[in-house]
């Protein structure tokens, strides 16, 4: 395959995970292959094959005799069972990146919390960067950590969470500054317990964040289809702590 073949497939790959990843296409929404090729300017093929490798992702789904539509959101239950699964990994990835002098990733880190910080407002443009520089600080921390397979899995994880970034209460990301920046001090000054640390409290922020954004949406949704403002949120599901390490 030559270069210009292998980095038009990418392109059109690229664009459509954006697409998907920012809602422009909506959960459980059908996706047209001539659609999208005529959008992108570009033959059915390459979007066949871009929709391949989001299969592959978990982002769109194939669906008999109607092509490709994209993943819906995963529950409230299911987002638990993910961030249970970041709870064993991602806190012994900060660990292991805090050992590492030579290659430490705590430049990296500053980086993308200077970035992070300097994103203001609210639109859809924004909380997208936002969201893709998270993303950046994690799978940086997590590259660190240096086990192929942990990279493998996280990116596909790191897919799923991506998507529910835009629903959480913390739009403007304060939180998630503040706890970035404790994990990269801590990796910063090669201190392994505070680094395992500071992910833990982040990875249980992140999810309370997401929690309640979920509970508003479903309470907003509720509300809307019975006319009452007083109808019940989402009950509450708590992340059962791991109580095992990765060593």
């Amino acid at each position: 395959m030559s270069r210009s073949v292998g980095s038009g497939q990418d392109r059109v790959y690229e664009a459509l995970r954006t697409r998907i990843i920012e809602h422009e296409l909506e959960p459980g929404a059908r996706i047209s292959i001539s659609g999208e090729a005529q959008r992108l300017g570009v033959s059915p093929t390459p979007v066949r094959e871009a929709l391949n490798r989001l299969e592959g992702d978990d982002l769109v789904v194939r669906i008999a005799a109607r092509g490709y539509a994209v993943t819906p959101l995963i529950d409230l239950a299911g987002l638990a069972e993910l961030f249970e699964l970041r709870l064993l990994l991602e806190p012994w990835a900060a660990r292991e990146a805090a050992t590492t002098r030579l290659h430490n990733p705590a430049p990296i880190l500053r980086h993308e919390v200077e970035i992070f910080a300097g994103l203001h407002g609210m639109d859809r443009t924004v909380l997208a960067q936002r969201a893709l520089c998270d993303q950046r600080f994690h799978r940086s921390l997590i590259d660190a950590a240096g086990n192929s397979f942990l990279t493998t899995a996280m990116h596909r994880l790191h897919t799923h969470v991506h998507v529910f970034r835009l629903h959480q209460v913390d739009l403007e990301g304060r939180e998630t500054q503040r706890e970035h920046i404790a994990v990269a001090e801590a990796v910063e000054a090669c201190d392994p317990d505070a680094a395992e640390e500071a992910m833990r409290v982040h990875l249980h922020g992140a999810f309370a964040r997401l929690r309640e954004g979920f509970g508003a949406d479903a309470a907003g949704n509720d509300g809307a289809a019975a006319g009452d403002s007083s109808s019940s949120a989402t009950p509450p599901v708590v992340l059962r702590e791991a109580r095992s390490r990765l060593r």
